[in-house]
């Protein structure tokens, strides 16, 4: 029996991925679509994206049958629609981030186990090539025990393109949130560790005065359980249009016996083990499109050991992203990373 789904908020383009998956694969069915804001409704019905069944989220709970609920509304909104989903019995998957605070993330979690529910995210930088090959070489022992990551995750801004809610008091939820939860899913995945501690973090005003709430700018510098260290830069300071080489997620991992540095999009990866005197360029495994999906639905199957994303992982990567925002928001240091 095909999975159904019903999806809630078209309001940030990455949903569309999703959305397409569902459509294409035979073990899901789409059921319904809601979206509750006007303005974005009326963009859609000519797009020809998606047809609307319902303009209230209550309502398509209340008379769909389904199994799973997508959500791809504004960030500020993503928490409430996963718990009034879980509420009403059904499976979530929603785009990054999944909510806006802690609080949220800790109801979420205790409807999730209470129910036996799952909870998918859309951490497709699992699913890309390049960094797919990082994680089978370092597993494998190549550069020993992972000892510092650097990532950037440099962003276009887009200023007039991105969605407007970004701007408004309450939606965007902090960048730390928006774009840090992508490094963060990659790190612990790859390096087979989890996070102890935010050491600093600070999010920023740096070229939208004109928003003066809003954070253009992100750093921060996290502890591994092993005492290895973690620095990201995940600022929205790129360039007007450029999502490329090599400001765009890119990852420089040492460990105790070399170093791996890869960019997705690139097709190669350096390789350097101690004692060498050049790198090795290493050809980058096929990619996975649609992973998150195929965890998601393997994880509802009653097949965990199969999912390569589980509920576990996407709550403990989103607890980490939401305690170092919070660190930033706050001008705390030394946070324990504590989950939920």
């Amino acid at each position: 029996m095909a999975t159904r789904f019903a999806f809630v908020g078209f309001r940030h383009g990455h949903i569309f991925d999703l959305l397409k998956r569902v459509q294409d694969d035979p073990r899901c069915e789409l059921v319904a679509a809601c979206e509750e804001n006007p303005a974005t409704r009326a963009e859609l019905e000519p797009s020809g994206k998606v047809k609307i069944t319902h303009e209230r989220c209550d309502r398509m709970l209340a008379e769909v049958q389904c199994d799973a609920i997508a959500v791809g509304d504004a960030y500020g909104l993503r928490g409430d629609r996963a718990i009034q989903a879980l509420q009403a019995g059904k499976h979530v998957i929603s785009d990054k981030p999944i909510c806006t605070s802690l609080e949220q993330l800790k109801r979420i979690a205790q409807l999730a186990a209470k129910s036996k529910l799952c909870v998918g995210c859309q951490l497709d930088l699992r699913d890309n090539g390049p960094l797919r090959t990082a994680r089978r070489l370092i597993q494998a022992g190549e550069i020993g025990e992972v000892q510092t990551v650097d990532f950037s995750g440099q962003h276009p801004l887009n200023l007039g393109v991105r969605p407007q809610w970004y701007f408004e008091p309450g939606m965007h939820g902090g960048t730390i949130n928006d774009l840090a939860i992508h490094g963060i899913d990659v790190v612990s995945w790859i390096a087979g560790r989890t996070f102890a501690e935010v050491v600093a973090a600070r999010a920023w005003n740096a070229k939208t005065p004109q928003f003066p709430h809003f954070q253009d700018a992100a750093q921060a510098m996290l502890r591994l359980d092993n005492d290895g260290g973690v620095l990201f830069d995940v600022s929205y300071l790129s360039p007007d249009g450029l999502y490329g080489l090599p400001y765009y997620w890119r990852f420089l991992i040492h460990g105790t016996r070399g170093v791996i540095e890869t960019v997705i999009g690139s097709d190669k990866l350096m390789l350097v083990h101690h004692g060498e005197k050049s790198p090795t360029y290493v050809n980058a495994d096929p990619g996975r499109p649609g992973g998150y999906l195929q965890s998601f639905l393997d994880e509802i199957a009653g097949h965990p050991e199969d999912a390569e994303l589980t509920t576990p992982e996407v709550i403990a990567t989103q607890a980490v992203v939401l305690t170092a925002q919070q660190a930033a928001d706050q001008g705390k240091t030394n946070v324990p990373c504590t989950g939920v």
